[in-house]
C-alpha cells in the first residue's frame, strides 16, 4: 500500500489517547522485521531512520530510505517513514524527496534561544515541503555521546511553561519531552515522571513523543500512553533482540559462515519484539 503519513498516524493516536510505535532501523533486516512485527500485530507503524544511521551508511540516506519505501509499499498495514534526530540542515533538506513524511529536528543541544530559532527555521522549511515536524525540549540523555542526566537534574526535565512557549514560537507539530527516559539504555529501569507528563499533556496542544523508550518497563510505557504520549520511539530494544539471537545461534553453530542463516534469526527475533511492544502499547499484552 502507499506510504502512510506520520502526522496522520500520530494525530489519530492522540485523538484516541493511544500511541503509535516508531522503530529505528539501521539495516534492511530491521526494516523487514518492523514491518513483519506490525503486520502480525495488525497495526500501523513508523519506520525511523536517524542521522546516526545515515552516518553508518557512509553518509548516504537514499539506499536505506528507498529500501524502506519499497518494503512499506508491500506491507499489509500502514507504514510511515520518519527522519529522526536530524541536526544537519543538509540532511533535513533531503527528507521530502527520499520519501519521508516527517522529520525530528534536534537542536536540543543548543541554548534555549538558539534551539527555538533553529527549530523555527526548520519548521518553516518542513511545512513548506508538506512535512510534519517534531522537536525536542529538555535534553533526553544518552544521544551522540551526551552523558545520561540524573533523573532529578533540571536538564533532564521539560519545563511545561517553557514547552508551551517553545511550541508556540517554533510552530512544530509534536514535541519530544524529557520525563526521565534515556537513549540507548540496555536495562529497563527508567522511572518516568508521570506527574510532569500529565502537566505537559494538559498544557500543550500538540502530540507528545517519548524518546529512549527501550529503557522503560512495560507498565511505565502503558502509563506514559495513558498520560498523553502519542508516539513511542524504540531502537535499542531491537538491537538487543537481534544481537542476543545471533550470539545464541553462532554459539550453537560455530561452523556457520552464510550470513543469511544468522541474520534471519536476528530478523525474526526483532519481529517478535516489535509485535510484543505494540501489544504492550495497545494494552493487549
Amino acid at each position: 500500500m502507499p506510504l502512510a503519513s506520520t502526522g496522520e498516524l500520530v494525530t489519530a493516536a492522540a485523538g484516541t489517547r493511544s500511541a503509535v510505535a516508531a522503530f529505528n532501523v539501521i539495516t534492511l533486516e530491521h526494516v523487514e522485521a518492523v514491518i513483519a512485527g506490525a503486520e502480525s500485530a495488525g497495526t500501523p507503524v513508523v519506520l525511523q531512520v536517524s542521522e546516526n544511521a545515515v552516518k553508518f551508511r557512509y553518509g548516504r540516506l537514499l539506499p536505506l530510505a528507498r529500501a524502506a519505501v519499497a518494503a512499506a509499499e508491500h506491507a499489509t498495514v500502514p507504514v510511515a517513514l520518519h527522519l529522526d534526530h536530524v541536526q544537519s540542515d543538509h540532511l533535513l533538506r533531503q527528507a521530502h524527496d527520499a520519501g519521508f513524511s516527517s522529520v525530528m529536528y534536534d537542536a536540543a543541544r543548543l541554548p534555549y534561544a538558539d534551539n527555538l530559532s533553529a527549530t523555527r527555521a526548520a519548521a518553516d522549511w518542513a511545512h513548506s515541503q508538506g512535512l510534519w515536524i517534531e522537536a525536542e525540549l529538555g535534553q533526553v540523555g544518552g544521544k551522540d555521546g551526551r552523558p545520561p542526566l540524573d533523573a532529578h537534574a533540571p536538564g533532564a526535565r521539560t519545563d511545561p511553561d517553557q514547552a508551551r512557549d517553545f511550541v508556540t514560537g517554533t510552530g512544530v507539530d509534536a514535541l519530544a519531552v524529557a520525563v526521565g527516559s534515556v537513549h540507548a539504555m540496555t536495562t529497563r529501569t527508567a522511572s518516568l515522571d508521570h506527574g510532569l507528563l500529565k502537566r505537559l499533556s494538559a498544557g500543550l496542544a500538540v502530540p507528545l513523543v517519548l524518546h529512549g523508550s527501550s529503557g522503560v518497563p512495560d507498565d511505565g510505557l502503558v502509563a506514559a500512553v495513558a498520560g498523553g504520549i502519542a508516539k513511542v520511539n524504540i531502537g535499542t530494544a531491537l538491537n538487543i533482540a537481534m544481537t542476543a539471537a545471533i550470539r545464541e545461534f553462532l554459539a550453537a553453530h560455530p561452523e556457520a559462515v552464510d550470513s543469511r542463516t544468522y541474520l534471519s534469526v536476528g530478523r525474526e527475533a526483532m519481529a517478535h519484539e516489535v509485535t510484543r511492544i505494540i501489544g504492550v502499547l495497545s494494552g493487549a499484552a
